[in-house]
């Protein structure tokens, strides 16, 4: 993951054509054509041996005459040409290239390499970006590039595409053509063997020409440098996607009920939604999300009002809108009164406004002022059917002058073609999203709610888990080691609810017996009614084969359903080495939910948690939701929230709701459990008995693997780096504990700011701040660990809590060649030495990370850190225009 040399690719001064031709229809004919008809600000430079000019532009017969570098080389030769070509392009110095050709992957270079791992490794040695290969190419209209073999030129725009297809590429510039949409950039990535969606995202998040961004995925290779890059760009701007292969199943041979029900696109789902991307299901659907988000005005609510002069297109959108679980206002008495003062007595005097068919543009005007006044409408959609005496574009220019000055997100849809294409172009002229379609204004609708959402998500503040709680890690680990040094990969149900009593998880009491003697004493010992269940590691669904008896009352009825067990086990899985039984006492909990609660790893995003309505019938009843670890209370809450079972546990008539906080805690708890355990591959817990007294699980069945990978590898998001923190003690006798920062110390971090003087904040923020919004302080406190960092200094109180002193941040770019800080201590701390305490902490987590260089800003009249940033080796230079000094300190020493 990197943008380094990508403004090469993106922002190319002069591009080079290897293997171009006046071959009619050749690649390497309408690469030239394509380039030539862009506009394109810069030398276009041909390679072929074989022609003096193409297009009319003079040749060059090999990369070495070139007469100057080229930025940006696109590659269409065959595949045996490429590594010569990539080789003369390194050593001329070009650091950028788009190769077209395909399969190399298929062919050898020599013994041990294909030519894809060829052309790799050349590009990796000289930090050259490649775009492919097998790719349809690259445009930028903004600087006149077409650097493709499009049939099709689009026009400049706000909005980028991004594509692993090429024949979608065509199909959507056709699209676009047709209806005038332009873009910033249209990029085709192809294989993604270097640049890839997190790169591109990373690029474009910070393009300021870039509005929106979209993105059609068929699979993503590096699941860490995605989620990174989508979690910093969707804060900035809107990130919609198209995902291909929406039904394809995961693991068709699960150990877990966990493993059976995680489909791969539930997994994708959780891991775009944690990401803060909007998924859309159709290419029309993308684009008219895309113009409406890119357009959208601060959003405070999800309830629609409806201005129309037709009942049915109205009654249309409704029904639409009910369908997308959409919320139709109501309107106040006094926008009713309002309203009947300015329309015929027959309008509908509610919501939809239905203002009659004859309405010219000044009843709409009035009606709009009268509904935008009403405090429950949050935005609003105003709809049109042309008839014989009205005029669509009159009343299209009263519905914009009308809402000109509003605050409020408007909607519109003129429906029809031919007498509304003007009213629709005078909305496109003013900036007013508008749909041919009931159905597709509503749509625009909710994906605003739905952004909202995503945005809140990334924004709102978790609450704390409620007790302090610290997991038995090594005692897991050694149960899990145990079962694996004796050759198994599934964990017996004691050992499995062993490892999950260790974090906290409550389970039933669970006993092994090695014969039916030892399972009527374990019986007697825990007491009536019990469970008996056959005990084997090949049998992983053990009621499939009558392996579950409950509800057994007495030693006689234990032995008889043992025996009739071990007969039915034998019957119907004759090679399943049985080890004995368990023995379980029986749980009654009257009106209790039985839920599934459990991990699986998925080929591409890794360890997943699921939720969901468990017992027998669950791969039946299939209500499940899907959330990548790790979570928090606020996660595990939207968790379970997204499942049909939640409204059931809320409880209803006279059935009392579930202790929801315990099963949060819990799913908190699972989520630890993964982080720490990278042996765990599949996890149950089904039935997971829950009700107002709490959550106790029933059953339990761990698959483990030897082989584990660390975090970085494992996870897709970064898990909290509990392995950062550190106790020390001042010169003068104050203990600190210095830890990473965490969502929830969003309130500790404003008590802390309420601390600090005048100064420290002038100092901090180059100027006064009364308060910090709510959506910086996230800012600073939810950090995705890959890319940065923060370190509290606190004041124990016995916990990871207590009283913050002091903090320093940096924030690193993508490519780890800059790590920004800033540093905040308490005035009537500083002098103690906390201050440098702190900053040595963070370089040496930078350095640690291989960042190339530590870097802040110090206002001249700060000396007390100009001081300390001599002292630890910092070089300083004055910038006048910003009136600041910069410091910078070099973090990689050449090693001799």
């Amino acid at each position: 993951m990197s943008t380094i040399n990508l403004d090469h690719l993106f922002k190319p001064k002069s591009v080079a054509v290897i293997g171009a031709s006046n071959r009619p229809h050749s690649v390497g004919q309408v690469i030239m054509r394509n380039l030539l008809a862009g506009g394109f600000d810069g030398p276009i430079m041909p390679v072929n041996p074989r022609s003096q000019s193409i297009g009319g532009v003079l040749a060059y017969p090999d990369v070495e005459s070139l007469p100057v570098v080229p930025e940006l080389a696109v590659i269409c030769v065959p595949p045996k040409a490429v590594v010569p070509t990539m080789e003369c392009l390194s050593a001329k110095g070009c650091m950028a290239a788009i190769v077209l050709t395909a399969g190399l992957g298929a062919e050898q270079y020599d013994e041990t390499r294909s030519i894809k791992q060829a052309m790799l490794e050349i590009a990796a040695r000289n930090k050259m970006r490649l775009l492919g290969p097998n790719c349809l190419g690259l445009m930028v209209p903004g600087i006149g590039l077409n650097a493709s073999f499009s049939h099709q030129s689009i026009g400049s725009g706000k909005i980028a595409f991004v594509s692993q297809s090429g024949a979608l590429c065509t199909a959507v510039l056709d699209w676009a053509a047709a209806r005038g949409i332009g873009f910033s950039h249209f990029i085709s990535l192809g294989e993604c063997d270097d640049v890839d969606f997190g790169d591109v995202i990373d690029y474009l998040g910070s393009d300021p020409n870039t509005r929106a961004i979209m993105l059609y995925i068929e699979s993503i290779q590096e699941r860490r440098g995605f989620i990174s890059a989508a979690r910093a760009a969707s804060r900035n701007k809107p990130i919609l996607c198209i995902k291909s292969g929406r039904f394809a199943e995961g693991a068709a041979a699960a150990a877990s009920h966990t493993g059976a029900l995680a489909g791969a696109d539930d997994v994708f789902d959780a891991a775009i939604k944690r990401a803060g991307v909007l998924r859309v299901y159709t290419v029309t659907e993308m684009f008219s999300a895309a113009e409406t988000l890119s357009r959208m005005r601060p959003f405070r609510g999800d309830k629609l009002g409806i201005i129309t002069n037709g009942g049915g297109i109205g009654v249309l959108a409704v029904d639409a809108l009910i369908e997308r679980h959409g919320q139709l206002a109501k309107l106040e008495d006094s926008t009713i009164d309002a309203l009947s003062s300015v329309l015929p007595s027959t309008w509908s005097h509610a919501n939809p406004v239905d203002i009659i068919g004859d309405a010219p543009g000044e009843r709409y005007a009035k009606s709009i002022d009268a509904v935008l006044k009403d405090p429950n409408i949050d935005s609003l959609l105003v709809m049109h059917a042309p008839t014989a005496i009205t005029d669509p574009v009159e009343v299209a220019q009263g519905v914009i002058n009308a809402i000109k000055d509003s605050r409020k997100n408007i909607l519109t849809n003129w429906v029809g073609e031919a007498t509304v294409s003007k009213a629709r172009n005078l909305f496109y002229a003013a900036g007013i999203p508008t749909y041919r379609t009931p159905e597709n204004a509503v749509a625009a609708f909710q994906h605003m709610v739905n952004y909202r959402k995503l945005q809140e998500v990334l924004m709102e503040t978790p609450p704390s888990v409620p007790q302090d709680f610290t997991p038995e890690t090594d005692k897991a680990r050694q149960i899990i080691h145990t079962a694996i040094h004796s050759g198994r990969d599934m964990l017996t149900e004691p050992e499995a609810k062993a490892v999950l009593e260790c974090y906290g998880i409550n389970t039933v009491k669970t006993v092994a017996a090695e014969s039916l003697d030892d399972a009527v004493e374990t019986a007697d010992a825990i007491g009536y009614p019990v469970a008996l269940k056959i005990l084997s590691d090949d049998i992983s669904h053990k009621s499939d084969v009558g392996g579950v008896v409950l509800n057994i009352d007495s030693d006689e009825e234990l032995r008889a359903a043992g025996n009739k067990m071990l007969r039915t086990v034998k019957q119907k899985f004759p090679d399943a080495r049985v080890r004995g039984f368990t023995v379980q006492e029986m749980i009654k909990r009257a009106g209790a939910r039985e839920l599934i609660v459990g991990m699986t790893t998925d080929p591409i995003f890794g360890p997943v948690i699921l939720f969901g309505h468990g017992g027998v019938e669950v791969e039946v009843v299939r209500d499940r939701a899907m959330a990548l670890p790790p979570l928090n209370m606020k996660l595990a809450r939207e968790l379970v929230e997204g499942t049909r079972i939640y409204n059931l546990l809320r409880g209803y008539r006279d059935v009392p709701p579930v202790n929801l906080e315990q099963l949060y805690v819990t799913l908190v708890r699972l989520s630890q459990l993964v982080v720490h355990l990278g042996e765990v591959l599949e996890l149950d817990m089904n039935p997971l008995l829950i009700d107002q007294t709490g959550v106790i699980a029933l059953d339990a069945r761990i698959k483990v693997t030897p082989k584990v990978v660390g975090d970085d590898q494992r996870l897709a998001i970064h898990p909290y780096p509990r392995h950062l923190k550190q106790e020390l003690i001042l010169d003068d006798g104050t203990k600190y504990l210095l830890r990473p920062i965490k969502p929830e110390d969003e309130p500790k971090h404003y008590e802390f700011m309420s601390k600090l003087t005048p100064e420290d904040i002038h100092f901090r923020f180059f100027g006064s701040v009364r308060e910090l919004p709510h959506s910086e302080m996230a800012r600073q406190t939810q950090l995705d660990y890959d890319r940065d960092m923060a370190f509290l200094a606190i004041v124990p109180d016995g916990s990871e809590e207590g009283e913050i002193h002091g903090i320093v941040q940096v924030v690193i770019d993508p490519n780890n060649e800059h790590a920004e800080y800033a540093i905040m201590v308490r005035s009537d701390i500083k002098g103690r030495g906390l201050g440098r305490v702190l900053m040595e902490k963070m370089i040496e987590y930078c350095r640690q990370k291989g960042t190339g260089t530590f870097i802040g800003q110090v206002l001249p009249d700060n000396r007390r850190m100009l001081t300390l940033c001599e002292k630890l080796g910092f070089s300083r230079k004055y910038l006048a225009d910003e009136e600041v000094f910069e410091v910078t300190l070099p973090l990689q020493r050449d090693v001799a």
